[in-house]
């Protein structure tokens, strides 16, 4: 649709004839999903919907970065109980803490770097077997 709209003719049956000239020269065609029905046809309408949709494409968080650090440090500490080795859960642990430690520079957050050997004990404990 390189040409403008003329003065004198009715908006509609002029972009009615640029989609139609559009599709005899085959413009349509190699469009990507032509022929599939649009994703998301069927759900309610919801205003945000491109917003989510990135978000989702590109990974990122719908938790401010306090909330989503609090979820991290929840999933670490429960990775390093139920690490297979004291080395992974060692590693689990200083990473996570390394993340704490610098939004501890950062306005506050309410967390505290974890106690290593705290750690170690409630894995051994919950492990029952009483092996590194």
């Amino acid at each position: 649709m390189t040409d403008r709209k003329p003065r004198v003719s009715d908006f509609e049956s002029w972009a009615d004839k640029q989609i139609r000239e559009a599709e005899e020269r085959g413009d349509f065609r190699d469009l990507p999903g032509f022929g599939r029905p649009l994703a998301g046809i069927d759900r309610p309408y919801d205003a945000d919907w491109w917003v989510k949709d990135k978000m989702r494409r590109e990974n990122l968080s719908f938790l401010p970065p306090t909330l989503a650090l609090r979820k991290e440090a929840e999933d670490a500490l429960a990775a390093a109980v139920a690490a297979r080795s004291e080395e992974e859960a060692r590693r689990i642990v200083h990473e996570i803490n390394d993340k704490i430690a610098a939004s501890l520079r950062r306005p506050p957050l309410g967390l505290v770097p974890f106690v290593i050997d705290d750690v170690l004990a409630a894995r051994r404990e919950k492990r029952g077997d009483g092996r590194p």
